[in-house]
């Protein structure tokens, strides 16, 4: 039989390009991805996927050079983030026109966090770019998306792994892609660029603690939940905005769901 499998996508910047190369090796080892719900990065890349658009969409991020990214910022002299999104939205949909997520041909979910309430809001219906521009709005970078009483940002604030919210069918296993994994395994002269970097002012301060919560948090909601598989992306493996190293990231993403698929046979999994 086949193997059938609810997939959760993590938060994580352009390291979730990674996400690419997981289901690319979940498809090739035959396996059903059934449902997929994701944060940030994580709901970019799962709504694609559930859409049917993801080799579409890896085709144009592998075109990416840091020069078209710089590009695809519109930035905002606003106080409430840096960038306004819609330029890279608006290019994204010439490439892939919109769907409502409720059409899409595989259960999808997109988690945003609701500052003034905080909580977290499940998007399973309407249009996914409002969906998806919700869940990437990092606080202070991305202007947040204002809606009713509601000021939505970047689902990792409260659930950058939304295991809760995937789809799942008892028949299924549970695959958690989690892109705040162990260190790569820094040499010495790059733990020494990284204290640099730490003591350099306060905004590397705040950004590298508000890295160290989301990770913590991260490991907490997987130990709850004890997903059959773990994905697991190393943290450091490239900056929020490096999807110029798209390939090499897919590339990383697909090796490591090879191993981690290998270690679940091996371990008696189906």
């Amino acid at each position: 039989m086949k193997t059938k499998a609810a997939l959760v996508l993590s938060s994580g910047g352009a390291r979730g390009l990674a996400h690419i190369g997981v289901i690319r090796a979940l498809e090739d080892a035959g396996t059903e991805i059934t449902a997929v719900s994701g944060s940030s990065i994580g709901a970019l890349i799962g709504g694609v996927y559930a859409m049917g658009k993801m080799d579409v969409y890896a085709d144009w991020v592998r075109g990416m050079s840091k020069r078209k990214i710089w590009e695809l910022m519109d930035f905002t002299i606003t106080t409430d983030g840096l960038v306004k999104g819609e330029k890279v939205f608006n290019k994204m949909r010439e490439i892939i026109p919109d769907m409502p997520i409720e059409a899409m041909p595989v259960p999808f979910a997109a988690v945003a966090t609701d500052l003034l309430h905080e909580r977290e809001v499940v998007f399973r219906s309407g249009s996914y770019y409002d969906a998806v521009r919700a869940s990437v709005s990092i606080p202070a970078v991305f202007k947040p998306v204002k809606r009713g009483d509601k000021i939505l940002v970047d689902g990792g604030v409260l659930n950058p792994v939304p295991i809760a919210h995937v789809d799942r069918s008892r028949a299924d296993i549970l695959v958690v892609v989690n892109l705040y994994g162990p260190s790569k395994g820094l040499s010495a002269d790059s733990r020494r660029q990284k204290r640099q970097k730490l003591s350099v002012g306060y905004l590397s301060l705040l950004k590298h603690t508000a890295n160290a919560m989301i990770h913590r948090l991260a490991q907490t909601i997987i130990e709850n939940h004890q997903p059959d598989i773990v994905v697991s992306i190393p943290h450091d493996l490239a900056d929020t905005f490096a999807f110029h190293k798209a390939q090499s990231l897919i590339d990383y993403g697909r090796r490591a769901a090879e191993q981690a698929l290998s270690e679940y046979r091996g371990a008696g999994g189906a």
